[in-house]
């Protein structure tokens, strides 16, 4: 998974709950991000929103480096609306990964898990 992404995926479910105060099981994570793959490469509405998802993650990353923080805040309701598409368990994995640093072992293995999602998306 693109770091971009999984910064966004990070900063939507900081916005939409607070942070957990013990770091969650890795392993059920790497489970998690297997079955929310399972998931969504099986429903072509899925992947579809999956791309998009990951396109505005782009978009969002961008407003943020041009310090455009209405445009950010806009597409970042966009991307929340279309997280909640991708169905609770991507919600809630994506909930628990952000206390999770993308940066450690952990973050990263759940990350190639996840980077699978983008092999559907044709950039």
């Amino acid at each position: 998974m693109n770091p971009v992404l999984m910064t966004v995926i990070f900063v939507l479910s900081a916005m939409s709950a607070y942070a957990q105060s013990q770091q969650p099981n890795a392993a059920k994570l790497k489970g998690d991000a297997e079955n929310v793959v399972k998931i969504i490469s099986g429903d072509k509405l899925k992947i579809q929103t999956y791309c998009e998802f990951a396109d505005l993650s782009d978009q969002i990353e961008q407003a943020i480096q041009e310090q455009d923080t209405q445009k950010a805040k806009e597409l970042s309701e966009k991307a929340n609306e279309m997280q909640r598409k991708l169905g609770p368990e991507f919600a809630a994995l994506a909930d628990d990964l952000k206390v999770m640093d993308p940066n450690s072992q952990e973050g990263q293995e759940i990350g190639l898990i996840l980077d699978k999602l983008d092999e559907f998306c044709g950039d």
